[in-house]
């Protein structure tokens, strides 16, 4: 049998209990970390970053940091979403987000539902859809899901009339009657309110109308109903309705304080959908 030195033995005991040490405050400190939690959420400025902000302090509470990152587009949240830059994204309507993830093959989903923003048609050349003259011009989003919803919207307006059946899922080849000879432009959302001044009227969606200073309520010559299916959820991947951060998130977007806030700073402009 090999001889142990005393001396080395009580060395050996002794970087053994120093290693144990290190070893409890490697995992302490890792399980600590993984308790906070961290969320990475794409959203529109207006008012979607808005009203992440107003909860982040709430969330931090409750043991989650969320950095919000802010776009100005509906094409890169949900590509970055997909391929996990983000963990979620809030700036869409379902309609939108089924099209978009079918179109693109995503495979995402959504865990709630947030506000509605009432689409609005608006003009800084007319005061009423009255005055709407022979052959104007009028702007609606080039995208499929909010062309179709604008369209109908225009119909509810008494501008035109679509196919029997189709409402929100028509183009521009559905439309049946033009009886001022309308000129349809279409235009990336973002970009109709700056187009305001080349155009009679355009039909914008809530969030770019109150982001370009314009008041939903107030300065829209017709406004889509509240009772609008069309509401702005929170986006994840499919599988990640059930995670923690999420459910914390989820639970603080639907609670009665985000419901105040939003009622109190928008003023009907955007509306509750919870």
């Amino acid at each position: 049998m090999k001889r142990v030195d005393g001396k080395a033995l009580s060395s050996s005991r002794q970087v053994l209990g120093i290693a144990a040490v290190c070893l409890v405050i490697f995992v302490a400190v890792g399980l600590a970390g993984c308790s906070k939690g961290e969320l990475k959420v794409g959203a529109s400025d207006v008012p979607h970053a808005e009203i992440l902000e107003f909860i982040k302090p709430l969330l931090e509470k409750e043991g989650v940091k969320m950095t919000i990152i802010v776009f100005d587009d509906y094409v890169q949240p949900n590509l970055q979403l997909a391929d996990k830059q983000l963990d979620a994204n809030y700036f869409q309507h379902i309609p939108y987000l089924e099209e978009f993830s079918a179109s693109r093959k995503l495979d995402l989903t959504w865990a709630c539902k947030v506000h509605i923003e009432p689409m609005g048609v608006y003009s800084s050349r007319i005061e009423s859809l009255s005055e709407l003259g022979q052959k104007a011009k009028v702007g609606i989003p080039n995208d499929v899901t909010n062309g179709g919803r604008a369209l109908a919207l225009l119909e509810n307006a008494g501008l035109l009339k679509l196919k029997d059946g189709l409402g929100v899922k028509a183009t521009l080849l559905d439309i049946e009657e033009n009886p001022r000879e309308l000129e349809i432009v279409e235009l990336s959302a973002e970009m109709l309110p700056h187009a305001l001044p080349d155009l009679d009227c355009a039909v914008i969606n809530g969030n770019y109308a109150i982001q370009a200073g314009l008041s939903p309520v107030e300065d829209s010559l017709f406004l889509e109903s509240k009772e609008s299916p069309y509401a702005n959820v929170l986006a994840v991947r499919k599988g990640d309705e059930d995670k923690t951060a999420i459910k914390k998130l989820v639970k603080l977007l639907q609670s009665p304080e985000v419901k105040s806030f939003i009622e109190e700073k928008y003023g009907g402009g955007v509306v509750p959908a919870f």
